[in-house]
């Protein structure tokens, strides 16, 4: 069943289009990748779905509705949660303050907050401490249980493992991965295209504004036209 289904999105900056008529859908429980180079259209086309920007044109429907019809503020009750690029925590908030922002809509219970300090120990290690001073896997780290303790049905992600240590975008990645398996869908964009293919079902190619492949994720990881465009084969 489609949660998330985009037709003819456009999104323009002024006079210069940005995203020129772009569709696809997410599916219930399904891990998405939208990859492409720097200018694609990935973040604009991400951050409209957040309610960051306005589409110049063309339909959002989430669960059948209209996405438009729902006010950017109540769309997290709505279960959709948007991890941006450059990870969107506030910094003079401690760990523990920022996890419960994820929440703000609804009652927490503490062992909500026991299970997100279970998965990420390094979390539970500096929750008194301000989030600002976190490293930056730390911060994307926060960022994400934050946005999982809104309950999402589906997880928008913009760019997780970006300046990210190996070990760090490993552990990212890992988490990405128990996600879907717990029936959280995922829309997922990532500069790392082979690591988005190898965890997606489906994915997208965005070029200048458009979509230019999409399908299996594991054929398009395999596609010569991919390889050589974004696997540096």
């Amino acid at each position: 069943m489609s949660l998330l289904t985009v037709n003819n999105l456009q999104i323009a900056y002024g006079g210069i289009q940005a995203v020129k008529g772009i569709s696809f859908e997410v599916n219930a429980g399904e891990l998405v990748s939208l990859i492409g180079a720097n200018g694609a259209g990935k973040t604009s086309t991400l951050n409209c779905l957040g309610g960051l920007l306005k589409p110049a044109g063309g339909e959002i429907l989430y669960q059948g509705k209209s996405l438009l019809s729902i006010p950017i503020h109540d769309r997290v009750k709505h279960g959709l949660a948007l991890v941006p690029e450059g990870r969107g925590i506030f910094s003079k908030l401690t760990v523990a303050e920022n996890l419960r922002m994820g929440a703000y809509h609804r009652q927490l219970h503490e062992s909500e907050l026991d299970q997100a300090f279970e998965r990420f120990p390094r979390l539970y290690e500096r929750k008194t401490q301000l989030a600002g001073t976190l490293s930056g896997g730390e911060q994307q780290m926060l960022a994400i249980v934050r946005a999982l303790l809104s309950k999402p049905k589906l997880l928008l992600l913009d760019e997780p493992s970006m300046g990210l240590a190996p070990i760090m975008v490993e552990k990212i990645f890992a988490t990405i991965s128990e996600v879907t398996q717990e029936g959280v869908a995922v829309l997922l964009v990532e500069q790392n295209a082979k690591a988005a293919l190898a965890l997606a079902q489906r994915a997208y190619v965005m070029e200048s504004g458009v979509i230019s492949l999409e399908g299996d994720a594991k054929d398009l990881a395999a596609d010569s036209r991919v390889r050589a465009a974004y696997l540096g084969e």
